[in-house]
């Protein structure tokens, strides 16, 4: 893949986390209703709020991140691991009936790419060290 077509991946990742963090943050009933899900009750409010801080943190580093991939592996890493977890959760929900493949699928497909996509950007060349954040 080449670099400029990393970096723009990187950003349109970043850009849906950011969507997705201020629309939990702001409307996250419409945000459920437009997916198809049920209504949360208003207890759960407070962690989709929660939620939507994590995605909008990802957002921001991930455009971040889009200008020096490399430089940010590790970000980039944990990223794709946020997406393998999002992927098994949703193949344990839809498996077991708790959501239809209706709902899961289209966010599995995006799972599957989006990790594919950082696990890759997230390469760096050997002797280059692995431990730092930044």
């Amino acid at each position: 893949m080449s670099d400029g077509l990393t970096r723009a991946l990187l950003r349109l990742i970043g850009a849906i986390q950011l969507v997705l963090g201020f629309l939990y943050l702001l409307a996250p009933q419409w945000l459920l209703a437009q997916m198809g899900h049920s209504a949360a009750p208003a207890d759960l409010l407070y962690p989709l709020a929660m939620l939507a801080a994590r995605f909008i943190a990802y957002g921001i580093g991930l455009w971040w991140a889009a200008g020096e991939p490399g430089r940010h592996a590790p970000w980039l890493r944990l990223m794709a691991l946020i997406q393998l977890i999002d992927l098994g959760a949703g193949v344990v929900a839809t498996a077991s009936g708790t959501v239809t493949l209706a709902l899961s699928g289209f966010p599995m497909v995006n799972a599957v790419w989006i990790a594919a996509v950082c696990l890759q950007a997230g390469r760096r060349p050997r002797g280059t060290g692995d431990l730092a954040m930044a």
